[in-house]
């Protein structure tokens, strides 16, 4: 079965990038050996595509990518492929919005795609998200939005991140999943309910006929769950969390120790 095509499915940020945010010659190396065996390398992250093309473009793929935690699946180098964008509708937005501005937010987002909306002015915000050169437009979103969104990231004090949440799980529960960010960022990230990587995974391993029990799956958050659920094998990080290591099938080293690369060397014998 090792012989036979798998599927590799990878997030970026704490599991193939290391905490500088770049990929390790020997990561890049084993994955190149891996694609010349015929299995296929797609990423699968929650950061949008044009803060993620970088590295595809590094590692040389050729193959469809997963986008905000699955609200956007295409293929960067074939048109033809199709695409998938799974939007929340711009009137649920604005409700949300309202109840936000309510628990004091430092700022709203919204993304389509690659148009950034900025609730209020922020520099710091600003810098982190125009990685990409997206379209940037700054407003209230209640007026400036016109048309339904990839996702909403809330940037709140700690305190009240779990009151917003507990609001979207009671008022929006069947229309949006959220999930907060890792430490030190204080974000609830909000996409259309139902979506997450798995979603994007399964697409991709459909197009190419790849049964579960050959799709690999690597990630450290909890915006991985799924995928590392769906996947035949799901293996967590070792600086991944709790929740992820106790659903993966196995745990290899950490970002920084190449764990990806490790793991596959050893069980596709690369």
């Amino acid at each position: 079965m090792k012989n036979q095509p798998h599927l590799i499915a990878i997030d970026l940020d704490g599991t193939l990038l290391k905490d500088n945010k770049t990929i390790s010659p020997y990561s890049k190396e084993i994955l190149q050996k891996a694609k010349e065996q015929g299995h296929h390398v797609c990423i699968a992250t929650g950061r949008p595509f044009r803060s993620s093309d970088v590295y595809y473009h590094e590692l040389d793929l050729n193959t469809p990518i997963v986008n905000f935690n699955g609200a956007f699946v295409h293929h960067p180098k074939d048109d033809s492929w199709g695409s998938y964008h799974t939007t929340l509708e711009v009137e649920v937005v604005r409700e949300i919005v309202e109840v936000a501005e309510k628990h004091d937010v430092h700022n709203i987002l919204a993304e389509v795609l690659d148009e950034v909306y900025f609730h209020y002015h922020d520099e710091k915000l600003l810098d982190i998200f125009s990685m990409g050169n997206p379209e940037v437009t700054i407003g209230n979103l209640k007026n400036v939005l016109r048309k339904d969104v990839t996702s909403i990231l809330i940037h709140a004090p700690e305190e009240n991140v779990e009151k917003i949440r507990g609001y979207l799980s009671d008022v929006h529960a069947n229309v949006v999943d959220h999930r907060r960010w890792a430490a030190p960022w204080h974000v609830i990230e909000i996409i259309r309910a139902g979506i997450h990587k798995a979603v994007g995974l399964k697409i991709i391993a459909d197009y190419y006929n790849i049964p579960k029990e050959r799709i690999i799956a690597f990630g450290d958050e909890d915006n991985d769950l799924e995928m590392l659920d769906y996947a035949g094998c799901g293996v967590a990080m070792g600086n991944g969390i709790d929740q992820v290591k106790s659903i993966a099938n196995e745990v290899t080293g950490t970002n920084e120790e190449d764990g990806v690369a490790r793991f596959l060397q050893s069980y596709l014998s690369l």
